[in-house]
């Protein structure tokens, strides 16, 4: 049992806070149900990458030689070479996603943008406490409440703070249910939590369904060319579904793929939770701003939404504006409960869909105009 306890002696106490936060995902996935496809094989993997002379990760092994581990394989050629992972994941994103709310209620989009402004103050805050550039881009990413759009930002801009962005980005949109009610509340009335709003589902041709991932892909990739790749897996995927000749793909990529890649992305991201990289201050800090970032989304929205009630006579309830996170459909299910709670009978849900899907496209788009405004500037 001597070697056992060597193994026992070389663990550091870096390592041992690492075993802490593993063991901590985990029970956030299987206790709470936070996200539990992406949050348990982060958590087991942070443990995994952890272990003294693990060999899920590259080492020179004497009388051996270097060898290859496996979750630093997978960092290398998934996410390292070509992002790859993040990517495909939103194939399987898209082809979940219903757009006909959105494009039967075309003013949505405008919270889509409205909540993207978490983003924005968190790069700036980011910058005020001395990250560089890129790395400030990269927290500020957080705010798009899209845990993939997150990874391939920060990896693009090649900040050192992958894993602790990805773990920030996948705890909040995990704990949406906790901080959007609190980050609505600080900006709304109970009267206005009370606005009725009716829905009146206009006709969604099988044809603008088709044409409008196409368009959308199109458009923005003349706009923001930085985005296409986010913006074209997540649109071909939604093609995948709208098409009607392609059932058995659209199932495919809603569950299979969808699955696969992110129980392959948690365990892959791991590599970037290494003791070394990831127990820091810095780490600390860049929860809090991730945190901020999310609450000023929610309340960027939300005003927003009160703006508008100025101009308009039917007025927007403006808990609407919150749902236009990327968090979907966790953001608009958190503000349907909050205006039963205020009201009952006071359905919103699916002006919050609508808002919610219309995040999907900003949040990523938002992360091509961040991609592409910092390597210009750099």
């Amino acid at each position: 049992m001597e070697f056992l306890w060597e193994g026992f002696l070389q663990i550091t106490w870096q390592q041992a806070v690492m075993y802490g936060i593993g063991i901590l995902l985990i029970y956030l996935a299987v206790k709470k149900g936070y996200e539990p496809a992406l949050l348990l094989p982060m958590g087991f993997g942070a443990i995994l990458v952890n272990l003294p002379l693990s060999g899920v990760i590259n080492q020179n092994v004497e009388g051996i030689g270097e060898v290859n581990g496996i979750i630093e394989w997978l960092f290398d050629v998934g996410i390292e070479a070509s992002e790859a992972l993040p990517i495909l994941l939103f194939i399987g994103i898209g082809a979940m996603i219903d757009f006909g709310p959105l494009l039967s209620m075309p003013s949505m989009f405008l919270f889509g943008a409205g909540a993207q402004f978490g983003i924005f103050f968190a790069l700036s805050t980011a910058v005020l406490l001395g990250f560089d550039l890129k790395d400030a881009a990269s927290i500020g990413i957080i705010g798009a409440a899209d845990g993939p759009t997150s990874i391939l930002v920060s990896q693009i801009l090649h900040s050192k703070y992958v894993g602790a962005i990805a773990v920030a980005a996948y705890s909040y949109m995990a704990l949406v249910p906790i901080v959007q009610p609190f980050a609505i509340r600080l900006v709304t009335t109970k009267k206005e939590r009370c606005i009725r709003m009716e829905y009146t589902p206009g006709t969604v041709s099988k044809g603008m369904r088709i044409a409008f991932p196409i368009l959308t892909t199109f458009l923005v990739g003349l706009a923001a060319p930085q985005s296409v790749a986010l913006v074209g897996f997540l649109m071909f995927g939604n093609l995948i579904r709208e098409c009607g000749v392609l059932g058995t793909l659209s199932d495919t990529a809603q569950n299979v793929l969808a699955n696969l890649i992110t129980l392959l992305l948690g365990l892959t991201i791991s590599f970037s939770m290494r003791a070394e990289a990831f127990v820091n201050v810095d780490t600390l800090v860049i929860m809090g701003i991730g945190l901020i970032a999310f609450i000023f989304d929610s309340i960027g929205g939300v005003l927003l939404a009160k703006l508008l009630n100025l101009f308009r006579k039917k007025k927007v309830n403006p808990m609407i504006g919150a749902a236009g996170i990327s968090a979907f459909p966790m953001s608009a299910r958190v503000v349907q409960k909050m205006a039963l709670e205020e009201d009952p009978g006071n359905i919103i849900l699916m002006h919050a869909i609508g808002a919610n899907v219309s995040g999907q496209i900003a949040s990523v788009i938002a992360g091509g105009l961040i991609i592409g405004l910092v390597s210009a500037y750099l």
